[in-house]
């Protein structure tokens, strides 16, 4: 499992511009079962994403694709976990 921190390089205007199309690629990936969970960072710096089922290179991969990425707002920062403990409700990832 992945815990991705995204990081934003430009000012908010400029990421907001590419918002729509970011929020397409995120339900992209969440109806492939990849995303599992992703919002905003307080303050407003950057975003989470946490994806799940594919290896390191994959998700590089895909990270590439986000408009986010390809307009050069924001850069990525991945972080591998394996869960070994987790509320009853998230019970499924562990091991992941």
């Amino acid at each position: 499992m992945y815990i991705v921190s995204v990081n934003y390089v430009k000012p908010l205007d400029e990421v907001d511009r590419h918002l729509s199309g970011h929020v397409q690629f995120l339900d992209e990936y969440y109806a492939k079962g990849v995303f599992i969970a992703s919002g905003r960072k307080v303050p407003r710096s950057g975003g989470i994403i946490m994806a799940k089922g594919i290896g390191r290179g994959e998700l590089e991969d895909i990270l590439a694709q986000d408009p986010f990425k390809v307009n050069g707002v924001a850069v990525y920062d991945i972080t591998e976990f394996v869960a070994s403990k987790t509320s009853d409700e998230l019970a499924g990832l562990t091991g992941l």
